[in-house]
């Protein structure tokens, strides 16, 4: 069975402290995710007037 992933990776950075961008590919909206160790947390990216940043995905 094909497992359909809704949010796709567009950025990492690190590899105990990382720093990754991830979109949610039904709705485009970006999120960061990070991580240090077993640690870790995910928030909505907000650009400089603080409105979620919105990437397009195309569908297939």
């Amino acid at each position: 069975m094909k497992e359909d992933k809704r949010f796709v990776s567009i950025y990492k950075h690190g590899a105990v402290d990382v720093i990754e961008v991830l979109v949610d590919k039904e709705t485009g909206v970006n999120y960061i995710y990070r991580t240090n160790g077993y640690a870790g947390g995910m928030t909505v990216l907000l650009d400089k007037n603080g409105k979620p940043i919105v990437t397009h995905i195309e569908s297939k």
